[in-house]
C-alpha cells in the first residue's frame, strides 16, 4: 500500500457558516494504481488532494504514505518527504514565468544536485526538445502542462497527485497527459487524480465520485 487515507474530516468557515469539505473520507491507493475522484467544483476533491499530499492538515483522521504518518512528523520532515517521494500536477501549471522549459523542469531538484540529464530526457519524452529554451508565455496550453508533468517527475517520485490535469486541454493533449499518468502507475507508482473532467476516468483503475465531502 502506498497511500492510506483513513476517515479524514476537514471543515472550513465561510460567511459565518461551517462547511464540511471532507466528511469522513477513507481511500487507499496502491502501487501500479491510478485512482480518479470526480465531482463538481466545491465538492471537496481539491481539499482531499491537498490533505493527502501533506499540504493541508485534516481536522480528524490519518494519512500515511509508504507507512509514514504525514501529520505526525514536523513540517520540515514532511516537506522533505514531499520533495523526495511526491510529485504534483496542477491545472494552472504554476510554472516560473522568467525561467525557460529546462529551468522550470529542474526547479524541484535545486535542493539536491540538479539533474540536467534527467530533465533533458523528460523534455524529450514529452516532445518539448524544440521548446527547451522557451519561456512559459511562449508555449501552448498543452505544452505548459507537459512541462508541469516533466517537473513532477524530475525527482523520481513514488506518488503523483494531479489536480484537474486535463481541465484546460483539448482531447489530444488530455489523452497524452492521461497516458503519461497511466504509464507512471504501470511502472510501479501510485496516482491520485481529482477532476470534474470525465475524460480522466478512461485510464483509471478505480473511479470514485465525490459529493459534499463524501466519496461515493
Amino acid at each position: 500500500m502506498i497511500l492510506r487515507i483513513e476517515n479524514i474530516k476537514k471543515t472550513f468557515t465561510a460567511n459565518g457558516k461551517a462547511v464540511k469539505a471532507l466528511d469522513g473520507v477513507t481511500l487507499n491507493v496502491s502501487e501500479e494504481e491510478l485512482v480518479t475522484v470526480n465531482g463538481p467544483s466545491g465538492c471537496g476533491k481539491t481539499t482531499l488532494l491537498l490533505a493527502a499530499g501533506g499540504l493541508l492538515y485534516p481536522d480528524e483522521g490519518n494519512i500515511s504514505l509508504n507507512g509514514l504518518d504525514l501529520y505526525s512528523i514536523p513540517p520540515e520532515e514532511r516537506a522533505k518527504e514531499r520533495a523526495d517521494n511526491i510529485g504534483f500536477v496542477f491545472q494552472q501549471f504554476y510554472l516560473v514565468p522568467y525561467l525557460n522549459v529546462l529551468e522550470n523542469v529542474m526547479v524541484p531538484s535545486i535542493a539536491r544536485i540538479p539533474d540536467k540529464k534527467r530533465a533533458e530526457e523528460l523534455i524529450e519524452r514529452f516532445h518539448l526538445t524544440g521548446r527547451i529554451h522557451h519561456k512559459p508565455s511562449e508555449l501552448s496550453t498543452g505544452e505548459r502542462q507537459r512541462v508541469g508533468l516533466a517537473r513532477a517527475l524530475i525527482n523520481n517520485p513514488k506518488f503523483l497527485f494531479a489536480d484537474e490535469p486535463t481541465g484546460n486541454l483539448d482531447d489530444s493533449n488530455a489523452g497524452e497527459v492521461m497516458k503519461a499518468l497511466a504509464d507512471f502507475a504501470s511502472e510501479g507508482g501510485g496516482v491520485l487524480l481529482v477532476s470534474h473532467d470525465q475524460r480522466t476516468t478512461i485510464h483509471s483503475d478505480r473511479k470514485y465520485t465525490m459529493e459534499a465531502g463524501k466519496l461515493i
